[in-house]
């Protein structure tokens, strides 16, 4: 366990490294679903991996290893991590459970939120348009989902853009891409490092919906016209708001990924000079469609798979090393 433990503490690293290059070499829905599972999978098991270390050190107390009839001579020799380090591992382990229990709850209530407005809009048609001047479109988890787009964002696209636009955010309602990424993003509460991956599945969840209207309307020039022109009608007047508070924001559902519902000067160019999500997702659009990478997903998939391995094989030899105190403890 000396080694294998901080194993699950090392690859979230790697994983917010690779985070940007797969997400943009992948098929959008793929790269969802490989990025969305693999921060879920290696948050659960950096989390498994501080409370095995956490776990040695309450055992040192010698009330607790009385207790369960150890002997801490034996526990503090072979533990695979000393005191300082077990203590420490314990403190992250309490702040990254209260961080993902917090992002848990801002989501359930951002998703109730959205689940009420989506039954207090007008109608029974999936598709409602709004009296709204601030150019806007988003997806409203629901029973059915509502799309939402403003009278201002209608009057920016021509039709043929309206008919993209729309396809984009019929295939949010379809693919349920809300869940993608509150999934990453609750991994991300519990482990920071984690971040840059939430970030990618937010783009790639916007590439898997802008492939889809491709598809559907058969244009690829047009799609990235769409989206470049709705872009930029979101970001004509920033001192404009909706009227209304928008619980779309809170669950990523609003292009721009950025929580106040406009992609900003982030959406459209990104830090130190690099393209923002929006240009990039334009410049994807205008080139082939991208192919699976089966390599590539393999290693993702592996690496993730050693990160659990890892933390299964840490709890082995952490039981072994339970039954060896309680052996000698006697």
């Amino acid at each position: 366990m000396y080694l294998v433990i901080y194993l699950p503490l090392v690859l979230p690293l790697l994983a917010a490294a690779a985070a940007r290059p797969l997400a943009g070499r992948l098929p959008p829905a793929a790269a969802s679903w490989l990025l969305a599972g693999s921060a879920l999978a290696l948050a659960a098991a950096s989390s498994a991996v501080l409370g095995l270390l956490a776990l040695t050190a309450l055992l040192r107390i010698p009330l607790a290893a009385a207790a369960g009839g150890m002997s801490v001579r034996v526990l503090s020799q072979d533990a695979p991590a000393s005191l300082p380090i077990a203590v420490a591992a314990g403190a992250l382990l309490a702040v990254s459970a209260t961080a993902a229990g917090r992002a848990l709850w801002r989501r359930a209530g951002a998703l109730a939120a959205a689940f009420g407005q989506a039954r207090r809009l007008p109608g029974a048609a999936q598709l409602v348009v709004t009296d709204d001047e601030t150019a806007d479109a988003y997806t409203l988890p629901g029973w059915p989902c509502r799309i939402v787009v403003t009278a201002g964002m209608m009057r920016a696209l021509t039709p043929a853009e309206r008919q993209v636009l729309l396809a984009h955010e019929q295939t949010h309602a379809t693919w349920f891409h809300y869940l993608f990424t509150s999934a990453a993003r609750v991994a991300a509460a519990a482990n920071p490092l984690l971040r840059p991956v939430a970030t990618a599945v937010g783009y790639t969840v916007e590439r898997w919906a802008d492939e889809r209207s491709a598809r559907i309307t058969g244009n690829r020039p047009l799609a990235a016209r769409a989206i470049a022109q709705a872009a930029m009608a979101a970001t004509a007047d920033p001192s404009r708001r909706p009227r209304h508070p928008n619980p779309a924001v809170a669950l990523g559902m609003v292009r721009g990924e950025r929580g106040r519902g406009r992609p900003g000067l982030w959406g459209l160019w990104g830090l130190w000079g690099r393209p923002g999500p929006v240009p990039r997702r334009v410049a994807a659009l205008l080139r082939p469609p991208p192919r699976p990478h089966l390599v590539l997903l393999t290693v993702a998939v592996l690496l993730v798979a050693v990160s659990g391995i890892s933390a299964l094989e840490a709890s082995r030899d952490l039981h072994s090393l339970l039954e060896l105190a309680q052996a000698a403890g006697r």
